[in-house]
């Protein structure tokens, strides 16, 4: 993998890291509500775990498993 795009990957996982953060703590908050929307809370969590899945991707890219 060449440097820039070892590069491109560690930016595209901080910026996910940030925004599954982001996201977790706009979760807390609407089910601090008794009347948050459960559909927006269902989407919400759905797309953390999509960003979830991306950052798992980029991580094992970055650090491929060596079985040795």
């Amino acid at each position: 993998m060449e440097r820039r795009d070892e590069r491109d990957l560690r930016d595209e996982l901080v910026r996910l890291r940030a925004e599954h953060r982001q996201l977790d703590l706009e979760i807390v908050a609407l089910e601090t509500n008794a009347s948050a929307d459960q559909l927006l809370v269902k989407r919400l969590k759905k797309k953390k775990l999509v960003l979830k899945d991306c950052i798992s991707q980029i991580e094992d890219r970055l650090l491929p498993d060596i079985i040795a």
